[in-house]
């Protein structure tokens, strides 16, 4: 913290009136130029704070890492000056991110940093989460409140990036508060974003420690998406409906109408019939079109949903077909249970190729699956796994729950894998982009993907 103080003036040297108001002159002179300059530039020391809205507290939050599960990112934004995110420890850089919502004109930040303060740190905005415009800088940071005045900036998300700690520890914020005006206009670019994970609700409730799927229920409310996805094997172990009211209803079930989810096999084994627990349970949710696959628009976007148990049903091929011919979004994303590549305990399933093909000749962009309890992803390839830049990124994310799978096979292509850590996909699109996250249940970014371009 920088105190806002300013020196007394120097005692004149002669008593004489000329060289009074030669001084007083020269001082209002002093004051103005610099009065002036500061107009110009960020202000840290809180004067001539304009009165703009709080808009930051009770937003989504996002960081590069967290200490532990106590130290979440929201607890930054939760309007309590005793609770704190902190990042990692010995680890530069680190980065704290809101989501301000659909679009946000920022005028003032407010930093109060704990112990583990920057000593170098950018404020930044984006549009996008993806490219963002420098605020502020601080060089010589030295803790304590950090209050950012005279701010001009307009996005959706803005975010505090350390590069160089001032202690030896990690970085740690009690508060950071936004000040400015917010929009109810559409984001630039028609970024939005979107959690997905499959292989979700064991038969266990939170009273277990060791149930894994109210977390990352929870992880993904704090998130707080336009909308959620599932890639299957919602509940185990049969899908029963009377299961589905007993586990998933009381985690991911919070949210239930803002999820778009697709059948996996377990859905299959219920006694009932096929589907049935599953199709009575989230009823036109998953049966908008009256089939197990559906698909829908947001943004840029076009969705198709589809149900890998019946590939080799001619009428789910057919209408897939039509559907993506009559397709006028930018960019596809497709997803369903059975991954075509997965260096897991299943592998590849070739069921899904001929889908792939038909996914191909079409130019989607994104294939997301489960089956696989683990997270992977890949590189852009082709139905037959030759790597190509005009090729579809497969994405296998199943860890939203159930007992994780080793990683077996490392297949070609593969650019990253995690096997034990239970979280969700974090996918921030645009009209023309997308990328993604898989951030745990403690918060933390376990790994980012690199930017890519729609087709």
């Amino acid at each position: 913290m920088r105190p806002f103080a300013s020196a007394p003036p120097r005692r004149p040297t002669s008593s004489s009136p000329t060289s009074t108001t030669s001084l007083s002159l020269l001082l209002a002179l002093v004051l103005l130029l610099v009065g002036g300059l500061a107009l110009g530039l960020p202000d840290r020391a809180g004067a001539g704070v304009v009165a703009d809205s709080l808009i930051s507290q009770g937003r989504p939050a996002t960081s590069s890492s967290v200490e532990d599960s106590t130290f979440g990112p929201e607890k930054a934004f939760d309007g309590n000056s005793t609770t704190r995110w902190a990042s990692a420890e010995g680890v530069d850089p680190q980065w704290l991110r809101v989501d301000l919502g659909p679009s946000a004109t920022v005028s003032r930040v407010k930093l109060v940093w704990e112990v583990a303060y920057a000593k170098e740190y950018r404020v930044e905005i984006s549009s996008d989460g993806t490219t963002w415009t420098r605020l502020a800088t601080e060089t010589a940071g030295n803790g304590g409140t950090d209050d950012w005045t005279g701010l001009t900036g307009t996005g959706r998300y803005l975010r505090v990036y350390g590069t160089v700690r001032g202690t030896p520890y990690g970085y740690s914020l009690y508060t950071v508060e936004v000040y400015g005006t917010t929009s109810t206009t559409p984001p630039p670019g028609g970024a939005f974003t979107v959690v997905a994970a499959g292989d979700i609700a064991a038969q266990c409730t939170a009273s277990s420690s060791s149930c894994a799927h109210p977390r990352t229920a929870a992880l993904a409310q704090r998130i707080a998406p336009s909308f959620y996805l599932t890639m299957g094997d919602n509940q185990y172990d049969d899908a029963l409906l009377s299961d589905f009211r007993a586990y998933y209803d009381k985690t991911w079930g919070v949210f239930k109408a803002k999820t778009r989810p697709v059948p996996g096999n377990h859905e299959t084994y219920d006694p009932a019939g096929p589907l049935a627990g599953y199709k009575a349970y989230f009823g036109a949710v998953a049966y908008p079109q009256g089939k197990p696959y559906y698909s829908y628009d947001q943004g840029n976007w076009h969705f198709v949903a589809l149900d890998s148990n019946s590939f080799d049903d001619p009428a789910q091929i057919q209408w897939l077909k039509d559907d993506l011919a009559r397709n006028t979004k930018g960019c596809v994303a497709a997803y369903f249970h059975h991954p075509l590549y997965s260096s897991g305990g299943h592998g590849n399933d070739p069921v899904s190729r001929p889908v792939w093909r038909i996914l191909y000749a079409a130019k989607a962009d994104l294939v997301l699956n489960g089956h696989d309890h683990h997270y992977e992803r890949f590189a852009p390839q082709d139905p037959d796994g030759r790597a190509t830049a005009d090729g579809m990124v497969e994405i296998v994310g199943g860890m939203g729950g159930a007992e994780p799978y080793d990683i077996e096979t490392v297949q070609p292509n593969s650019q990253k894998r995690i096997s034990g850590t239970y979280g969700v996909l974090k996918l921030d699109l645009t009209d023309t982009t997308f990328t993604w996250q898989y951030v745990g249940t403690d918060d933390q970014v376990k790994d980012s993907a690199p930017t890519y371009t729609c087709h």
